[in-house]
């Protein structure tokens, strides 16, 4: 997998021509909403390929939606702004994002102001001139607090590059750069926006994959959303990253595999208090051993039934479409494929 580990520096690098959607899912970020498209837009003003923003609204309760769309009035028909009618959380909110980008280039980033859109043209330039499906954003001098911020996204990076085998410094930064044909083809829910590189090698290559360095800012205005019970939540998904990564496709070998081993444990058991019994007549009802293994034969024979349940359930996902993650409300006006870019300067 390659890193860059060079300085995160300034720079329009040259690209060849594509569109770029921005993705940021935003809520209860009303402070940020003016600085951040400030922000972009001095960033991306002298950007020589169309590009959109899509900013997704979580389902924010303190103004957010109404301070998004009075700016998108006013920046122009480029920068979108698509409410969801609840909170979704992040990951249904990057994947309304996803859903919605027209670009071949899709960025993703926080709109907190930690993430830099400077840092945007050098990692589209990479992206499309090495190849490459995935440019993860390392924050590598990065300001954040130890205790609530850093140490929750060492342990999260240290056990998903574990269990995934992709090995990554910063999981958990937001700012990426994707093909749009690759990353339209992952879906997202949980809190699986966090394990994207790790979903991403089930559609493509780890060497298509890359990491670049990029500048981090303190958190000026608004509050964080992060602590140290995201960490927990990050263990429970990565359970379930672990199983599709290696069994979506053959559950039942994953129950079944268990159902055998305590099958046998438990057949081994019964077998040797049958020999006490029908050789030594010892008396077995009562002993614990008996008890435990008739339970692990009775577990056995779930495991190996929730495997075959299992693999019907994934013969009908692979079958049918995927359902909807989230509601949006109605959007007027949607831009066609020609309308509603920022054009480059001629």
């Amino acid at each position: 997998m390659n890193t860059a580990t060079g300085p995160a520096t300034p720079g329009q690098s040259t690209a060849p021509a594509h569109r770029l959607s921005v993705v940021i899912p935003m809520y209860n970020e009303v402070d940020n909403c003016a600085p951040l498209l400030e922000r972009m837009h001095a960033a991306l003003a002298s950007y020589p390929h169309p590009w959109e923003l899509i900013l997704v609204d979580d389902g924010s309760t303190d103004g957010t939606v109404e301070a998004l769309s009075f700016l998108s009035a006013e920046y122009g028909p480029h920068v979108r702004v698509i409410p969801l009618v609840r909170n979704y959380k992040q990951t249904a909110a990057m994947q309304a994002g996803l859903d919605a980008a027209r670009g071949d280039v899709i960025v993703t980033m926080d709109g907190d102001l930690q993430n830099d859109p400077e840092d945007i043209p050098r990692m589209v330039a990479r992206l499309l001139n090495e190849q490459l499906d995935l440019v993860a954003g390392w924050r590598k001098d990065r300001k954040d607090n130890w205790l609530l911020r850093r140490l929750p996204s060492q342990l999260a990076n240290r056990l998903i590059a574990r269990a995934t085998g992709v090995r990554l410094h910063d999981y958990g930064c937001s700012l990426k750069a994707f093909r749009a044909s690759t990353i339209k083809r992952v879906k997202l829910y949980g809190e699986m926006h966090r394990f994207i590189p790790a979903w991403l090698t089930t559609v493509t290559r780890p060497g298509r994959i890359a990491e670049e360095v990029v500048n981090h800012h303190p958190r000026i205005l608004g509050q964080s959303k992060y602590g140290l019970s995201r960490t927990f939540r990050v263990v429970l998904d990565l359970v379930s990253v672990y199983f599709f990564m290696r069994y979506r496709s053959r559950p039942g070998h994953f129950f079944g595999g268990i159902g055998i081993a305590l099958g046998l444990i438990g057949g081994a058991i019964l077998s040797y208090l049958m020999a006490l019994k029908l050789i030594y007549a010892e008396s077995i009802g009562t002993r614990p051993l008996f008890f435990l293994g008739f339970f692990l034969v009775i577990a056995a024979l779930q495991m190996v039934t929730t495997g075959v349940l299992a693999e019907i359930v994934a013969r009908v996902y692979f079958e049918s479409g995927a359902s909807q993650l989230y509601l949006a409300h109605d959007e007027d006006n949607l831009p066609d494929e020609q309308a509603g870019w920022h054009q480059p300067n001629p």
